[in-house]
């Protein structure tokens, strides 16, 4: 399996002559007497609710703004972050104790009564957090910096999903912002995270500013993935977004920008060979494409036709077409991912082996397969999501579907893909994604395995009963042995009914200028400790 590489430093001939540039940097105009980072990242920011949205670029301005009471260290084991915590002799009651100096952007102390909106909060969204507030009995205020979580019958994943990075986060916001009603906007952007955000700077798909927030109180460790100090070192932070990938380059080779959060593969050349600029890998799990199928209509509500469909996709051929680099890519049929303790490839063998094209054939002459095209939704407008499509769609007529690529832009996917129509009348058989692994990596977190039907599961409602047990068994036990036995039953269970077709991993790569130093390793794109020379 593919090692990632850190701190690689790209050599080369130089920087790229950059021309035309000056509409697209007019922000560079307005040069700052303070320490900026101008950054690139993979999409442009509108909403700002990082509870209420899974969004990836929502979960990172999550980070710069609020905090979290725990993290995780290089290992993924749960750290103290705003608080330290102590569990019962007998498991029931966890008691958590908020540390010395944490206020909120408007000055205020950061209090027990806020946590606990939070984290209602947050289980109202999340599908760890779901569980988590379904097996708890109360939350409870001690005093303004101690609370305590009272559960209802025992629940072995509490510590884990209160400090998991995705797909959201439980991040403490301010008790009246907290207790805003589920669909109503926040009324403010208050955390108490290291970043306050500027308002008024703030042009949604535009362009977002952070400032350093002077009274936060770092943590003493070193940081580590979303763990320990988050002492900030620069004064602005700016997401600048550029939608043209080839400007973005010659940005950052130039110089008017500083940072890349996904640099594009099939440019990377143009940045190796600028001496002034870092290439890497920060995050060593990376991310999972992943294809779902909707378990409604025909032809896919049939789990025959579902696994005839997994046994005729090769990874290979999807992350090639994707990502080409193979520095960059790995085979992998866990539906949790790999490269940590729960990876299982159990019955996914054919995914890494090129595909079974013959058992695929023999599954749809078993299942009486009558022709009824795939619909596969198409985004087109997304690099990471637009080749995989294809690649599945020829996959799959080779082994006797008849397919419909729809062609459209991604914010259309995540529109349509909420439809319950019927594939004919405007629904869809299949769509493909991208999962950061560490949304995947256990039967409690990965909202691909929520298996309850059309009221509680992710787009493709598979109603599953089995599945569902065994999550809620993985939940509440603490045997180790057990739990184990748990993933891999779970992976045969989701190989069996095809909740998912794993289409491989894959790692972003990072870039920054020279004068950028100090990057976090982890699973988000973390500000914090970076530093920048003037």
């Amino acid at each position: 399996m593919l090692k990632p590489k850190f701190n690689r430093r790209s050599t080369g001939l130089g920087m790229l002559a950059v021309a035309g540039m000056a509409s697209a940097l007019s922000f560079a105009a307005n040069v700052q007497a303070d320490t900026t980072v101008r950054a690139v990242m993979h999409a442009a920011l509108r909403g700002l609710d990082p509870v209420a949205s899974s969004a990836t670029i929502t979960k990172n301005h999550g980070y710069m703004i609020y905090d979290t009471l725990l993290g995780l260290d290089e290992n993924y084991a749960p750290k103290p972050q705003m608080a330290d915590w102590e569990v019962s002799e007998d498991g029931m009651t966890y008691t958590f104790s908020l540390r010395d100096g944490l206020t909120w952007h408007d000055g205020t102390p950061v209090t027990a009564a806020d946590c606990i909106a939070s984290l209602k909060r947050w289980g109202t969204f999340d599908a760890g957090g779901k569980l988590l507030m379904a097996n708890t009995e109360s939350l409870t205020a001690v005093d303004d910096k101690t609370f305590e979580l009272k559960l209802a019958k025992p629940f072995g994943e509490v510590i884990s999903l209160i400090s998991k990075p995705s797909s959201v986060p439980a991040f403490m916001m301010p008790e009246a912002v907290a207790s805003v009603p589920n669909g109503e906007p926040l009324p403010n952007q208050i955390g108490s995270g290291p970043f306050k955000f500027v308002a008024d700077e703030f042009q949604p798909g535009v362009k977002v500013v952070y400032e350093k927030y002077d009274e936060y109180v770092p943590r003493t460790e070193a940081p580590v993935a979303t763990s320990g100090s988050k002492e900030v070192y620069v004064d602005r932070v700016e997401w600048i977004n550029m939608p043209d990938v080839q400007t973005t380059i010659n940005a950052i080779n130039s110089g008017d920008i500083d940072y890349i959060e996904r640099t594009p593969y099939d440019l990377m050349p143009l940045l190796e060979a600028n001496p002034e600029v870092h290439t890497a890998v920060n995050d060593p799990l990376g991310w999972m494409s992943v294809a779902r199928m909707n378990f409604l209509h025909a032809p896919l509500n049939d789990a025959r036709i579902r696994r005839a469909a997994l046994l005729a996709v090769s990874q290979e051929d999807v992350m090639a077409a994707m990502i080409g680099d193979p520095r960059f890519y790995e085979l992998c049929a866990s539906v949790f991912g790999c490269n940590h303790p729960r990876e299982s490839e159990v019955d996914g063998e054919s995914l890494t082996s090129g595909g079974d094209l013959e058992e695929a054939k023999k599954l749809l002459e078993e299942a009486g397969y009558d022709g009824t095209p795939v619909v596969i939704l198409q985004p087109t407008d997304v690099a990471t999501l637009a080749p995989q499509p294809i690649v599945v769609a020829q996959a799959l007529r080779k082994a006797g579907f008849k397919v419909e690529l729809r062609p459209m832009d991604w914010q259309t996917v995540v529109s349509q893909r909420a439809s319950k129509d019927l594939p004919s009348e405007g629904g869809w058989g299949m769509f493909i994604t991208n999962y950061s692994v560490d949304a995947l990596w256990s039967p409690v977190v990965n909202p691909l395995l929520i298996s309850s039907g059309e009221t509680g599961s992710y787009f493709g409602w598979p109603d599953i009963p089995e599945m569902e047990k065994l999550r809620s068994d993985y939940a509440a036990t603490t045997d180790a042995d057990a739990r184990a036995q748990m993933v891999t039953d779970v992976q045969k269970l989701a190989m069996q009914e095809v909740n998912t077709i794993p289409l491989g991993q894959f790692k972003l790569v990072n870039s920054w200028r020279d004068d950028v130093s100090d990057i976090v390793q982890g699973p988000l794109t973390a500000f914090w400790g970076m530093k920048k020379e003037d």
